[in-house]
């Protein structure tokens, strides 16, 4: 044997020797690092928070438009020529306000002619009542005589003739007062609508008008339109839908009337910020709109500064009730299978993972509101799910709020 090795040595370069002697000794050492190696790891750590039911106030983002408290559009209610306009554009203005003046004057005529036909009327009245007592006392004055044969028949004839037309006339003169004196109410109400006034208090817009123009009575376009907008409506529309769920929810006690507060309501203008005045829900209206499916909600809000104006989109924050033991999770610690349903992670007793398939019914914040899937007292798992399996054992951190474990 050694006779062969110094052979071997002798047919090869020294230098490949060398490097093979190297290799070996390599892979010598990288056999014996292969069988000292350490176990596996153990459990992995994995951060959950643990569920506690709380009481939470749960309300609805409902979108609206504001539409202002009372309209009055200012028509005309005789006809006639536009005299003067006694408003500015824009200005407030209080019921009673003279607005504009129709020309008075051919309703002023027609009020003095009829009450010259009624002062004419009651003057015949007079004088038929002062006629009749003769005429009366002349017919039966004749009936006497014409019993004795004192006087032709046919005076007596003429006499009673004169007495029913002298009382025909009384009752015509009678009733031509009541004519005359509806005339004059009349004249007298058309010549009180020549000065057009406020019939409400509240901001007056532009003026379809100018002077000289010529007012048709009840004509279909206005000639100036009131609006009251403090306070002022906003008409909100619910999916009949979220009605019908959310009266499942009160029947069956998962949500709670709050009390005197139920019915405010916060608002949000279209720009995102908050309006600062709180309002009232007035009423639901009775019936579903049949193409959207929707009912519409009247709410009720102050406006001192008319921060709000008819026509402004906004969202109203309406409050549906109260859940006293509602389980709120972190949105971090839910996520979605392959069908896309929810689902979360959760450490049991014995430290395995397991699946939980969610029902969830909105978003609060940054968490979500389960209604089924999870219970109190639960581990959620909100960090390291990449990590977990069903059935693999964890070791449960607790989660911290700010940044999480990291692990």
């Amino acid at each position: 044997m050694p006779t062969s090795r110094k052979r071997i040595s002798a047919g090869w370069p020294k230098h490949l020797v060398a490097t093979g002697l190297v290799l070996a000794a390599v892979f010598g050492s990288g056999c014996k690092r292969n069988e000292s190696a350490p176990p596996p790891a153990g459990p992995v750590d994995v951060a959950t928070v643990t569920i506690h039911p709380e009481r939470v106030v749960l309300t609805t983002e409902l979108p609206g438009r504001t539409s202002a408290y009372l309209v009055a559009e200012i028509r005309p209610q005789v006809s006639g020529l536009i005299q003067s306009r006694l408003f500015q554009e824009g200005a407030y203005v209080k019921a009673g306000d003279l607005l504009y003046q129709i020309d008075p004057a051919p309703y002023q005529a027609a009020y003095d002619q009829a009450k010259a036909a009624l002062t004419t009327a009651e003057a015949d009245l007079i004088t038929a009542e002062a006629n009749l007592p003769a005429i009366r006392n002349r017919a039966a004055r004749l009936k006497e005589l014409v019993a004795i044969r004192a006087v032709a028949q046919q005076d007596y004839d003429d006499a009673s003739a004169a007495l029913r037309q002298a009382e025909a006339n009384l009752a015509a003169r009678k009733a031509s007062i009541e004519i005359n004196r509806a005339a004059v109410e009349s004249a007298r109400i058309n010549l009180s609508f020549t000065p057009i006034k406020a019939p409400i208090s509240g901001r007056i817009g532009i003026s379809n008008v100018t002077v000289g123009a010529m007012a048709t009575a009840y004509q279909p376009t206005p000639l100036a339109v009131v609006q009251q907008l403090d306070p002022i409506y906003v008409d909100v529309v619910q999916a009949n839908v979220e009605l019908l769920r959310l009266r499942q929810r009160l029947e069956s006690g998962r949500l709670k009337r709050s009390g005197p507060v139920q019915n405010r309501v916060k608002l949000v203008l279209e720009d995102k910020t908050p309006y600062p005045l709180a309002g009232t829900m007035q009423f639901r209206d009775v019936t579903v709109d049949p193409t959207t499916g929707s009912v519409t909600l009247r709410l009720v809000f102050p406006n001192p500064n008319q921060v709000l104006l008819p026509g402004m989109f906004v969202r109203a924050v309406v409050q549906e009730g109260v859940n006293e033991e509602a389980l709120l999770v972190p949105q971090q610690g839910i996520s979605r299978d392959a069908k896309g349903n929810p689902i979360a992670w959760v450490v049991g007793e014995d430290g395995k993972v397991e699946q939980r398939t969610l029902e969830l019914d909105r978003a609060i914040g940054d968490k979500w509101l389960v209604t089924s899937g999870l219970a109190p007292g639960d581990r959620l798992i909100v960090e390291g799910l990449q990590r977990v399996r069903p059935g693999v054992r964890v070791r449960p951190v607790p989660f911290q709020a700010e940044g999480g474990r990291g692990v």
